[in-house]
C-alpha cells in the first residue's frame, strides 16, 4: 500500500480487501477497530468523516497492523486489549486472549450461595481476567490465582494492578501451588477454565498463534481436569464447588472425572459446568 494522499475510506477499502483475500471473515470490522485505536475517535466519527486524510504517521502505525493480522496474529495482541464481562484487559503473546465463553463462569458464580463467605481459587489464571472479574464483581470475597507460567502471572499481576483489584499469586501445577493455610477454607470455590482441546483438534489459524500450554490438554483434552480432580481428592477439606469449561461433547467424560473424585454437576450452560461436592 502506497503511504501518500490515504483518507479513511480509501484506506478502510485497501486494507478490508487485503485482509478478505487473506481469508480473515471479520475484515471490515477489523480495520475498522485498528482505525478507531490510532485515531482515538469513535467509529461513528470515522464514517461520518470519510475524507479524513490519514498522517504518515497514522499510516505507518496502521499498515504495521494489518501486516501483522494478515499473519493471522489475533486482533487482541496487536490491540494489547481483549474486552471481557464489559472490561479491558492487557493481552500478549504469552497468554490466551479470554473468551466470550468464559463470562458465564462469573454468572454462575454469581448464583452461588453465601457469596460473601467465599474462597476463590482461578486455577490456571492465564491473563487473570476471571479472578480480577470475580473480585470486582464480588469484591468482598477472597480471590486467589494461581498459574504454572510465570509469564502468564506477570500479565495477570499487570491487570490486577490496572484494576486495583486485591489478587494473590502463586505459581505452580493447578492447586500444588498454593500453601494448605488458603485451602483450608470450608467456602472453597475454584474457578478453572483449563487447557481442554485434545491434542489433535485442528485450530483455526489465528489460535495457533496462541500459547499451546494454555489451550491442548492431552489425547482427549481432559488430561489436566484429571489432574485438578485428583488433587481436590488430596485435600484435607475439599472444595465446595468447581466450576469448570469444556467442550460439550466432553460433558459426559468430564462428569465421570469429576464424580469419581466425590463431585456431582448441578448445571451446565453451553461450554461451562457447576460441580458441586457429592
Amino acid at each position: 500500500m502506497k503511504s501518500h494522499s490515504r483518507t479513511v475510506t480509501i484506506w478502510l477499502k485497501e486494507a478490508s480487501s487485503r485482509l478478505k483475500q487473506s481469508g480473515i471473515n471479520t475484515s471490515r470490522l477489523d480495520a475498522l477497530v485498528l482505525l478507531e485505536d490510532v485515531f482515538g475517535k469513535e467509529r461513528s466519527w470515522l464514517l461520518a468523516n470519510p475524507e479524513t486524510e490519514l498522517t504518515d504517521s497514522q499510516l505507518s502505525r496502521l499498515d504495521g497492523f494489518i501486516e501483522r493480522r494478515l499473519c493471522h496474529e489475533p486482533l487482541a495482541y496487536i490491540r494489547h486489549k481483549s474486552e471481557f464481562y464489559g472490561r479491558d484487559f492487557f493481552v500478549d503473546s504469552r497468554v490466551l486472549e479470554p473468551r466470550p465463553e468464559s463470562e458465564t463462569i462469573i454468572d454462575v458464580l454469581k448464583e452461588l450461595p453465601g457469596l460473601s463467605q467465599l474462597v476463590i481459587i482461578d486455577v490456571g489464571t492465564g491473563s487473570g481476567a476471571l479472578a480480577i472479574t470475580a473480585k470486582l464483581e464480588l469484591p468482598n470475597t477472597e480471590v486467589i490465582a494461581t498459574d504454572i507460567d510465570k509469564n502468564c502471572l506477570a500479565v495477570a499481576r499487570q491487570n490486577a494492578q490496572n484494576h486495583n483489584a486485591k489478587i494473590l499469586f502463586f505459581q505452580g501445577s493447578l492447586l500444588q501451588a498454593l500453601p494448605s493455610r488458603l485451602l483450608s477454607s470450608k467456602n472453597l470455590v475454584l474457578l478453572c477454565n483449563l487447557p481442554y482441546v485434545p491434542d489433535k483438534f485442528q485450530l483455526n489459524r489465528a489460535a495457533l498463534n496462541e500459547p499451546r500450554l494454555a489451550i491442548f490438554g492431552g489425547p482427549d483434552g481432559l488430561d489436566v481436569y484429571r489432574n485438578l480432580f485428583k488433587q481436590c481428592t488430596d485435600l484435607k477439606l475439599v472444595p465446595g464447588y468447581v466450576l469448570t469449561e469444556s467442550m460439550p461433547p466432553q460433558h459426559k467424560q468430564l462428569i465421570d472425572i469429576a464424580q469419581v473424585a466425590g463431585f456431582r454437576l448441578l448445571k451446565a450452560d453451553d461450554f461451562i459446568q457447576l460441580f458441586a461436592t457429592a
